[in-house]
């Protein structure tokens, strides 16, 4: 279903912390409307697993970061962890508005705080809250993609993440994956036939 107005240069962002489903409820949603499209942010990380530049994200170096960041090649972007940095691509943003479609962010929460208070009205910020950060602990174990101490690590900034929920527009609990999902399209529903 396509909302009924000019979705021109809107967007809609989700934030979480790591592990609380932020990216299957994003998947979910851009299978489901076409009018939506994908923000593919950047990183300084390395690829994990099968991660392709361009898809998952676009990779870049530390030195190549900090060199777009100098041109002010970025919307908005942060250092999430020391020397890792996560930036969205002005490019990127005009390439989707461009095809008519609101701009979907998969984003840190620190970016989500700050893309809401640049497009304001023009977006719906989303916080994915983890029913518990036992289970939070439990779903980034079960990923068995990083080591104990790494998953502490997640565990420490989630507790940090959550406090910024209250500048979010909507706060969505994933404890029952698909009510979590049957919430968003409705949410996203609503927001975008305004």
């Amino acid at each position: 279903m396509k909302p009924n107005s000019n979705i021109s240069g809107k967007v809609l962002i989700f934030s979480a912390p790591s592990g609380a489903g932020k990216s299957t409820v994003v998947n979910h949603l851009m299978n489901k409307f076409n009018w939506m499209g994908f923000s593919v942010s950047a990183t300084s990380r390395l690829p994990r697993g099968a991660e392709k530049d361009g898809k998952e994200y676009f990779f870049f170096t530390e030195q190549e970061f900090s060199n777009k960041i100098k041109e002010e090649a970025f919307v908005e972007y942060e250092e999430v962890y020391p020397g890792r940095y996560y930036g969205t691509l002005k490019s990127e943003v005009e390439r989707i508005w461009s095809l008519g479609k609101v701009v979907v962010f998969d984003i840190d929460v620190k970016g989500g705080v700050n893309l809401k208070k640049l497009y304001k009205s023009k977006a719906l910020s989303i916080f994915i809250m983890p029913p518990s950060m036992e289970t939070l602990r439990e779903r980034l174990t079960k990923r068995g993609t990083e080591t104990h101490e790494a998953i502490e690590t997640r565990l420490a900034r989630a507790q940090q993440e959550i406090g910024y929920s209250k500048q979010f527009d909507i706060v969505l609990v994933n404890d029952k994956l698909e009510d979590c999902l049957e919430a968003a399209e409705q949410i996203v529903n609503e927001f975008y036939k305004k």
